[in-house]
């Protein structure tokens, strides 16, 4: 019989704590759920209501948030398990 062995504790840890960098994309979810909070014109900026450059703003930092996340959240196994399958 083949006996399951349990991944290494140390790896289960260090999954679990990549696991929460993921709670940051939720951030702009938070920040665009209510559009009543950035319904106005005021202020503006270089002639744009604030209703349209927030919305693009989030939308910047939403994109740099998420390569953050990536970047916190991979691992060796990952990048290993990519280079195997380009090369195979």
């Amino acid at each position: 019989m083949v006996q399951q062995t349990s991944p290494r504790p140390e790896t289960n840890k260090r999954a679990g704590r990549r696991r929460y960098w993921n709670w940051l994309l939720a951030a702009p979810l938070v920040l665009l759920v209510y559009p009543g909070m950035y319904a106005r014109s005021a202020p503006t900026l270089w002639g744009f209501p604030f209703f349209y450059w927030y919305q693009f703003a989030v939308v910047i930092a939403t994109a740099l948030l998420t390569g953050l996340v990536y970047w916190l959240t991979r691992s060796e196994a990952d990048e290993g398990s990519a280079e195997e399958s380009r090369s195979g």
